[in-house]
C-alpha cells in the first residue's frame, strides 16, 4: 500500500510503515497542511492492525527543519498565538507518537531542527545518517523550546547536557549524537533507509502487543516511584500472558525452533 500526498507519502509493507515527509525544497519545514496529514497518517497507523512498526523520515536533504517561518497558508497568520499554535498543531503529533503502542523509529537523513528535532527526539528511538544534525533552534529565534523538546531531551541525555543544547542552540552532528545518547545508531548515508526499514522489519516480526506494552510502561515509568513502576509490570504481564504471542513463544521455545509471532 502507498500514498503520495502534496506534503507526505506513506506506505505499508510487510508490517511497516514508512511516513517521509515530502517538502524536501523547503528542507521539509512544517506549514499547516503538512501538520494535518502527518497527524491523520500517525493516527491511521496506530490503529492499524496491520502496521507493526513505524519509520519517520525526510525528503531530500534534511529530515524536518520546523516551522516554516515563510509559510502563508494559514489565513489568521498575522493575529497568531503562539501558544494556541502550539496545542493545536504539534502537540497531537507529538502526543499521538509517544502513545501509540507500537515502535516508531525516526530515520533521521540531515537537519532535525526545533520541531523537527522535537518530532525526531519523541520516536522512540533514532537511527541517523553521517549528515544528520540536530539543532534546538528555537533560541536563535528568541523562543523557547516545544513539541516536547523539554521532556524528551533531558530524559534522553541528561539535564546539563540538555540545558546546554536549549540554551546555545548549537549544532549537534550525529556522532556526538550519538555519543551522548541523542541517536541510538549512526549509519552511512547511503545506507540510512536500509537499515532503518531493516531494523524495523524486525520489530515488526517480534511480539508487537509485547512492545507496546513495555513502551507503555517505560513512559509511566519515568514520572513514577518505584512500587508505581512494580505494579505497572505486574498488570501488563497480566495482559502479556494472555496472548497468542506468549504461547507461541513459550511452545517455540520447547520445541527449539524460531518463534513466529503475529502481534496478536
Amino acid at each position: 500500500m502507498k500514498f503520495q500526498g502534496d506534503t507526505i507519502t506513506w506506505q505499508l509493507e510487510e508490517g511497516v510503515g514508512v511516513i517521509t515527509l515530502n517538502r524536501p525544497e523547503v528542507y521539509n519545514a512544517f506549514n499547516r497542511e503538512m501538520d494535518r496529514a502527518l497527524t491523520t497518517a500517525l493516527k491511521e497507523a496506530a490503529s492499524d492492525a496491520d502496521v507493526r512498526a513505524l519509520v519517520i523520515t525526510g525528503a531530500g536533504k534534511a529530515f524536518c527543519s520546523g516551522q516554516d517561518l515563510n509559510d502563508r497558508s494559514d489565513p489568521n497568520i498575522g493575529s497568531l498565538s503562539l501558544g494556541e499554535s502550539v496545542r493545536e498543531r504539534y502537540n497531537p503529533l507529538i502526543r499521538t507518537i509517544a502513545e501509540m503502542e507500537k515502535p516508531v523509529i525516526a530515520s533521521v537523513n540531515g537537519v532535525a531542527a526545533g520541531a523537527g528535532c522535537s518530532l525526531a527526539l519523541a520516536c522512540d528511538m533514532r537511527i541517523v545518517s553521517d549528515r544528520a544534525k540536530f539543532v534546538e533552534a528555537f533560541v536563535r529565534i528568541g523562543l523557547v523550546p516545544d513539541s516536547g523538546s523539554s521532556w524528551f531531551l533531558p530524559r534522553l541525555i541528561g539535564f546539563g547536557r540538555a540545558m546546554e543544547l536549549l540554551v546555545t542552540g548549537r549544532d549537534v552532528d550525529a556522532q556526538e549524537a550519538v555519543q551522548i545518547g541523542l541517536a541510538n545508531r549512526l549509519v552511512p548515508h547511503d545506507r540510512l533507509a536500509g537499515e532503518s526499514i531493516a531494523f524495523a522489519r524486525k520489530l515488526a516480526q517480534a511480539p508487537t502487543r509485547a512492545i507496546g506494552w513495555t513502551k507503555r510502561a517505560l513512559h509511566q515509568a519515568m514520572d513514577s516511584g518505584l512500587e508505581e513502576a512494580l505494579e505497572m509490570e505486574a498488570r501488563l504481564q497480566e495482559l502479556a500472558g494472555k496472548t497468542e504471542d506468549f504461547r507461541e513463544g513459550v511452545q517455540a521455545f520447547a520445541e527449539k525452533r524460531p518463534p513466529r509471532f503475529q502481534g496478536k
